[in-house]
């Protein structure tokens, strides 16, 4: 069934409900997750920033992974950087390139109007996938 997954998380409330639907899934299937964090960097006058640092994106998958390995399931995960705007098709190249068979990730709500104004990652994730997206609210 699904036994490679891909749970792509933030830093939002939503990400803890995204693990538990990898996890359920996980078992389900008796697969492995790969969780991915990406910390998005915005172009400024400054060179580029971020509203997190690297050790807290770091932090942020350590703590992921230890929730999925303490419940049995077979975890492990990166955290890196990407260009604002780029998430979606990092998303969708570590699945190609994990073999993910399934992405999980989050939405913050928005409806699809403002998705679509707004960019959301997850639509984009969704359009551009060549495989099944679970997208958790």
């Amino acid at each position: 069934m699904y036994e490679k997954i891909l749970a792509a998380i933030d830093e939002s409330e939503v990400a803890d409900r995204v693990l538990a639907a990898a996890s359920d899934l996980a078992q389900l299937s008796h697969g492995e997750v790969w969780v991915l964090h990406l910390r998005e960097r915005e172009p400024s006058k400054f060179g580029v920033t971020s509203s997190e640092s690297m050790a807290e994106a770091e932090m942020t998958i350590e703590a992921a992974v230890g929730k999925l390995t303490s419940a049995g399931i077979a975890a492990d995960g990166s955290a890196r950087d990407t260009l604002y705007g780029h998430a979606a098709r990092e998303i969708i190249n570590d699945a190609k390139a994990s073999g993910a068979d399934v992405i999980i990730m989050g939405s913050r709500g928005r409806g699809d109007l403002a998705g679509l104004l707004l960019g959301s990652t997850a639509h984009k994730v969704i359009h551009l996938a060549d495989r099944p997206v679970l997208v958790v609210r």
